[in-house]
């Protein structure tokens, strides 16, 4: 279990960046995998969000997942759609309380938000597709159409580091199409580059003027101890991968 300390510092949330320890999974899921879409076993799969929703002081229907997609879509889980389990989106906020926001990552970017302004939460799955496409401008502009007055507390959670993530020039051609900003977030590696996602994520954060962001700098495809990894696996050759969840909620207080 990791915590920000930015978002550590405020009495009305709660929130966690799980590691892929003390569960009950095993295998190659060994042993807390929360990947609903993963593999393996659903009863193992349900009991591990059983601990999860426990550590988050939430009754297990509460913890609240998405449908993951690469997408740049974010919905506003409220009054209106608050029975909804079928949440296809790769972003969420939300002003209720008693309900814990969950992000599941494998090498991709969790990332957690506090509006201490509004007193909204939210959770972003930001892998390259989504970072690319909006995921994060959609998000927090959302939260500004909820409420124009923001103080956001952003919290960049465990993902694949830029010295594991090798990638081919199509995909650097894909950035550079985008902006040529982007050349500053690869480095040439003979006839490859290596992508730094976290920091182009924390660049497209900061855009947004918030000087609350911190970083939990662990590289998920290199801490094979704590972390599930989607490039790991498939370098390994194993059939499937878990996923880590990070997750946020408004307390009762």
């Amino acid at each position: 279990m990791i915590y920000s300390k930015k978002l550590q510092q405020h009495k009305k949330i709660k929130h966690c960046f799980f590691s892929k320890k003390n569960g009950v999974s095993e295998g190659i899921y060994e042993s807390l995998n929360c990947g609903i879409g993963s593999k393996d076993k659903k009863e193992n799969v349900n009991k591990n969000l059983k601990i999860v929703a426990n550590k988050m002081n939430v009754p297990l229907n509460n913890l609240i997942l998405m449908h993951q997609s690469h997408s740049n879509k974010v919905i506003f889980f409220n009054e209106k759609n608050k029975l909804e389990r079928k949440l296809n989106s790769d972003a969420l906020i939300t002003n209720l309380k008693g309900f814990a926001l969950g992000v599941l990552t494998a090498d991709c970017v969790p990332i957690l938000i506090y509006d201490e302004a509004s007193k909204m939460i939210g959770c972003i799955h930001a892998g390259w597709k989504g970072a690319l496409s909006g995921i994060i401008e959609n998000t927090l502009n959302k939260f500004k159409e909820i409420n124009n007055n923001n103080n956001f507390f952003i919290s960049v959670g465990p993902c694949i580091g830029k010295k594991s993530y090798e990638v081919g020039e199509e995909f650097y051609q894909n950035f550079l199409s985008d902006s040529k900003v982007n050349v500053s977030f690869f480095l040439k590696k003979n006839d490859k580059f290596l992508f730094d996602l976290r920091g182009y994520v924390n660049a497209k954060l900061l855009k947004f003027g918030s000087k609350n962001i911190d970083n939990i700098e662990s590289d998920t495809f290199e801490d094979m101890d704590s972390f599930f990894s989607f490039r790991r696996s498939k370098k390994l050759g194993e059939t499937d991968y878990g996923r880590c969840i990070s997750t946020i909620a408004l307390t009762e207080i």
